[in-house]
């Protein structure tokens, strides 16, 4: 599968299948910290994962206005 990650932006191509839990295990990122996106939409932990996907990981941000 590609996986797309932000800040930095960069491209990795892992095998598959998996879970994306597995797949944030992998790349050493905590599953609170990071969203986990396909086609433009949020996925959860237990999602499968394929050879054929396209994954974007994204840092969360918080933050706002008080």
């Amino acid at each position: 599968m590609k996986v797309i990650l932000r800040n930095p932006r960069r491209e990795l191509d892992i095998s598959g299948p998996r879970t994306v839990i597995n797949l944030l295990a992998t790349l050493d990122l905590n599953r609170e910290a990071h969203l986990v996106m396909r086609d433009g939409e949020l996925i959860p932990g237990d999602a499968a994962l394929d050879d054929s996907d396209v994954i974007e990981v994204r840092p969360v941000i918080s933050g706002g206005e008080r």
